[in-house]
């Protein structure tokens, strides 16, 4: 009789262990999605540059860092993220991400890279008809701690990225990151967007208090537009929605930036 006992305590239990673990790998929500999504802390420090070339002049700009600039950036402890050209680009753009361990490494290395007798024959041969470049933006920037590890992947076929800017309204970064930590991310990756890397601009840059920075991946600017309209109707995120402008006393963002880009041949990130 003890055998018995024994032997269907422990079928019982098997059950509901099968059961528990049935029960656990239904669908997620869009919480625990975007909690699988976040990685390691990334602590090295971005920074974005925007190159305004002159008329005429961004195949030449273009040349100058697919054959050496680059590499001359590689040379001097820097690390290439990505290159992308805007879809629409009547300001001659070109866009890319370096990463630095930290600011000190990121000075020490444009000094380097600026004295180098290499890059000043290339800067002062790309140059011989004139500059190239008429105006550099930059933003120093770190990662979120709910964005993705960055991943340098060409992807086949070549997606199409979307450079999103949020400025928020006062004191609501804190509930942006929120909703986008507990459900946007999740959402995104529901209706096909590609959550590739979220940012702040770091302290002391302009933004730092009121500025959310990511990047998006999708199979085509249609398929990104067709993305978003479908994401802005889903129930889940018009509650969400609703209630993350409750707790903000209104709407989170007062300006929503977004440029659709194409990687360059000589990006790491396609």
């Amino acid at each position: 009789m003890r055998k018995l006992h024994y032997f269907l305590l422990i079928a019982f239990s098997g059950i509901l262990i099968i059961s528990g673990c049935k029960s656990g790998s239904g669908a997620q929500s869009s919480t625990s999605t975007s909690a699988a999504m976040a990685g390691p802390k990334d602590t090295r420090l971005f920074e974005m540059r925007v190159y305004y070339a002159h008329p005429g002049k961004l195949a030449d700009l273009e040349n100058r860092f697919r054959t050496n600039t680059t590499r001359i950036f590689e040379k001097h402890g820097m690390t290439n993220i990505g290159y992308w050209l805007p879809l629409e680009n009547p300001d001659n753009k070109l866009i890319y991400i370096l990463a630095y361990p930290n600011r000190e490494a990121r000075d020490a290395s444009w000094q380097a890279f600026g004295s180098d007798p290499e890059w000043k024959e290339v800067a002062s041969k790309s140059e011989e008809n004139g500059k190239l470049v008429a105006k550099v933006d930059q933003l120093f920037m770190e990662t979120t701690d709910y964005s993705p590890a960055i991943t340098l992947k060409k992807a086949t076929p070549e997606r199409t990225f979307e450079l999103r800017t949020y400025t928020t309204t006062p004191n609501n970064l804190v509930n942006l990151d929120a909703r986008f930590r507990d459900h946007t991310m999740g959402l995104f990756s529901k209706y096909g967007m590609e959550n590739i890397v979220y940012f702040h601009p770091v302290a002391g840059q302009p933004g730092a208090e009121n500025t959310l920075v990511y990047l998006l991946a999708h199979k085509s600017q249609e398929a990104g537009l067709a993305s978003f309209d479908a994401f802005r109707v889903d129930p889940e995120w018009v509650k969400v929605k609703a209630a993350s402008e409750v707790k903000g006393g209104g709407s989170l963002t007062t300006k929503v930036e977004s440029v659709y880009m194409k990687p360059t041949d000589y990006s790491p990130m396609k």
